[in-house]
C-alpha cells in the first residue's frame, strides 16, 4: 500500500511553496502545524469533479463563500428548502459560517432555483453558474438540484468535508457547468445478508454514494446466510433466519421501521431503494426457518459458510407461492420505489423446467403489487416480464451463448443493468496482496473498473437497451464500514462516472488526476481508501 507522503521540515515546505508561487500557481500554504497536509489549489479548476460534467465553460472571477453568505431558496418550495438545508448542513461545520437558508430576494450568495422551463436538463440535470457575485444552481427537479449541490461541494476545497472549523478560503471557480446524466440507473448494491450492517452503517454508505450522484441503492436482503427484513406473516424468517451470518456471528435484521428509516434517508439523498429477495436459490435462511418450504418437509440447519448453488425453494408446492406472495406484498408496501429485485441467479439446485415455471408464477406477483421486476441475468433463461430489467453480472470471458441469451432478451425489449463481475464487483481484490475480498472473477484494479464502455459492452445488445450500471458489493469477507470503504474506494467514483458522464468524456489519462484530487476528500470524510499505485495521489 502506498504511504501518504509527509514533509519532514517546515523550511522544505516553505521552499516548495515559494517555487510554486514563482511559477504562477496559486496554492494554500501549509502552516508549520499542518506539515504533511495536502496542498490544494486556492480555486479548483471548474469541472475538476467526479463524475465529469457534460459541459464546462470556465470564465470570470471565482465566487468566495464568506461569513455573510446566504443560501437563497423559494420558501414555498419544500423540496428546494430541503436541498438548501442539506447544503447548509454540509458547509456550516467546516466554514463556521451561519449560512442562513432564506427566501431573501436580494442578490449574491448561493441561489437554488427550480425551473420547469429548463426542459433540456431533464429529470436529474442541473446548471451551475458561478461568478464573483454569487453561485446559482438551477434544475427542473429536486434531484437535479441535489446533484448540483454535489458538484458545488466538490468544487470547494476538500477540507469542506471536515466536521471542525477549517481556515479556508472557500472559492468556487467562475463559469458555467451544464450537466445531465447518460443513464437513468446509476446503482450500488450492498449485500447485508452475508454480513449484517446496521441502519447507521447503511446510512453512511448512502451519504458516500450521494456525493457521486448514485441514484439507486440495491439492498440484497436475503441469502443462504441470513434473512434481513421482518415479514409479519412469516416472522421466523427474521428472528431465526436472520440470527446468524458468515462465520457464525450474531447476524441481525431490519424491523419494518428500520427499513422505512433507510428508505426515507436514501430518499432524502435522492436515492431509490431497490430491495432484493433472492429466489428460488440462495434461500437456505428461509428454508431453515420454515420446513414446509422444503420439498422434503424437513428444515436444513442454518448456514454460515460461503458456498453457493445448493439451496432451492420447492417449486412444486403451492405454499411456496403463498410465501412469495406474502413476502412481496409486505416488502412492496414498505418500498415506495418502482422496482423489486427477485434475484434468480445460481439456482443450480433447481432444474431448468422448474426455474422457468417458478419465474412464470413469481413475476406476475411483483406486478400484482405495483412493482417492476428486476432479476439477475439468468432471468433471461425464462421469459422476462414486460418491462423487466436483467442485471448482467457475467465476465468478459462468459460464454458467447450466455451473452447471446441476454442480448436476445435485450433485443426483445428487456432492459439491461450492467454489473460485469470482472469490472465493477467491488468485492473483487485489487491484486494478489489485497487482504479483503474474493478473486473468483480475477483481480480488478482501478483502471480495469473504469476503462470500458457500458453502451458497447455486451455483443448483440442494442445500446438503447442499457438502462445503466450498478456496482455490487458482496460481503462474504466484509463485516465493518472500514471494510466497505477499502473495497468501494476508489473504484466506486469511476462506476458513478460510467453511469453519469457522456461517453466522450471517458478517458483514463484524463480521469486519473481527477480521481487523485478526490484522495484528500476521502481522507476528510474518514474513508480509508485503497491507495492504488495506478493513481497519482497527492
Amino acid at each position: 500500500m502506498r504511504q501518504r507522503r509527509t514533509f519532514p521540515a517546515f523550511p522544505r515546505v516553505l521552499g516548495a511553496l515559494l517555487l510554486v508561487a514563482a511559477a504562477g500557481i496559486s496554492c494554500v500554504a501549509a502552516s508549520p502545524a499542518a506539515a504533511g497536509a495536502v496542498v490544494e489549489p486556492v480555486t479548483r479548476p471548474l469541472g475538476q469533479v467526479v463524475p465529469a460534467p457534460a459541459s464546462v465553460s470556465p470564465g470570470g472571477a471565482p465566487f468566495t463563500l464568506t461569513a455573510t453568505t446566504r443560501i437563497r431558496v423559494d420558501q414555498d418550495s419544500a423540496p428546494a428548502v430541503a436541498v438548501g438545508e442539506y447544503l447548509a448542513g454540509l458547509l456550516r461545520p467546516s466554514t463556521g459560517y451561519p449560512l442562513p437558508v432564506t427566501d431573501d430576494t436580494g442578490r449574491g450568495g448561493i441561489l437554488l432555483r427550480l425551473s420547469d422551463r429548463d426542459t433540456a436538463l431533464g429529470d436529474e440535470g442541473y446548471r451551475l453558474q458561478s461568478g464573483r457575485g454569487g453561485v446559482t444552481l438551477t434544475a427542473r427537479t429536486p434531484a437535479g438540484l441535489f446533484h448540483a449541490v454535489q458538484t458545488l461541494r466538490q468544487q470547494l476545497p476538500s477540507a469542506v468535508e471536515r466536521r471542525t472549523v477549517q481556515p479556508g478560503p472557500w472559492n468556487v471557480a467562475g463559469g458555467t457547468v451544464t450537466d445531465t446524466p447518460r443513464y437513468a440507473w446509476r446503482g450500488a448494491m450492498l449485500d447485508v445478508s452475508r454480513h449484517f450492517f446496521t441502519v447507521d452503517q447503511v446510512k453512511r454508505y448512502v451519504d458516500q454514494l450521494a456525493l457521486y450522484k448514485i441514484n439507486k441503492l440495491h439492498l440484497h436482503l436475503s441469502d443462504d446466510q441470513g434473512w434481513r427484513i421482518a415479514v409479519d406473516s412469516w416472522p421466523r424468517l427474521a428472528t431465526y433466519g436472520g440470527s446468524t451470518q458468515v462465520g457464525g456471528g450474531a447476524g441481525g435484521y431490519y424491523a419494518k421501521d428500520d427499513y422505512k428509516a433507510i428508505v426515507a434517508y436514501a430518499a432524502s439523498r435522492h436515492l431509490e431503494v431497490v430491495p432484493e429477495i433472492d429466489m428460488p436459490g440462495h434461500t437456505n435462511a428461509a428454508l431453515a426457518s420454515y420446513a414446509e418450504l422444503n420439498c422434503t418437509g424437513i428444515a436444513p440447519p442454518l448456514y454460515t459458510g460461503t458456498d453457493v448453488g445448493f439451496s432451492s425453494l420447492c417449486v412444486a408446492k403451492d405454499v411456496t407461492y403463498d410465501f412469495v406472495d406474502d413476502v412481496i406484498r409486505e416488502l412492496a408496501a414498505l418500498t415506495p420505489g418502482q422496482y423489486l429485485h427477485i434475484g434468480g441467479d445460481e439456482a443450480h439446485s433447481t432444474s431448468h423446467a422448474d426455474y422457468v415455471a417458478f419465474m412464470n408464477r413469481v413475476q406476475p406477483l411483483v406486478a400484482k403489487y405495483g412493482k417492476t421486476v428486476v432479476g439477475w441475468h439468468q432471468l433471461t433463461g425464462a421469459t422476462p416480464a414486460a418491462g423487466a430489467l436483467a442485471q448482467y453480472w457475467g465476465l468478459d470471458g462468459t460464454s458467447a451463448a450466455e451473452k447471446e441469451q441476454v442480448a436476445a432478451a435485450a433485443r426483445g425489449g428487456t432492459g439491461l443493468i450492467l454489473s460485469p463481475a470482472d469490472r465493477i464487483y467491488l468485492d473483487m481484490k485489487y491484486d494478489r496482496n489485497t487482504e479483503l475480498g474474493l478473486a473468483w472473477a480475477g483481480y480488478v484494479e482501478v483502471q480495469r473498473s473504469y476503462d470500458w464502455d457500458p453502451g458497447a459492452y455486451l455483443p448483440g445488445a442494442p445500446a438503447s437497451a442499457v438502462r445503466g450500471v450498478e456496482a455490487p458489493l458482496w460481503t462474504e469477507t466484509l463485516s465493518t464500514s472500514a471494510h466497505l470503504d477499502k473495497m468501494a474506494f476508489p473504484r466506486l467514483p469511476g462506476v458513478a462516472e460510467l453511469g453519469w458522464s457522456p461517453a466522450a468524456t471517458h478517458d483514463w489519462n484524463a480521469y486519473k488526476p481527477r480521481l487523485a484530487a478526490q484522495g484528500p476528500r476521502f481522507e476528510a470524510l474518514g474513508i480509508d481508501y485503497y491507495r492504488s499505485p495506478q493513481i497519482p495521489w497527492p
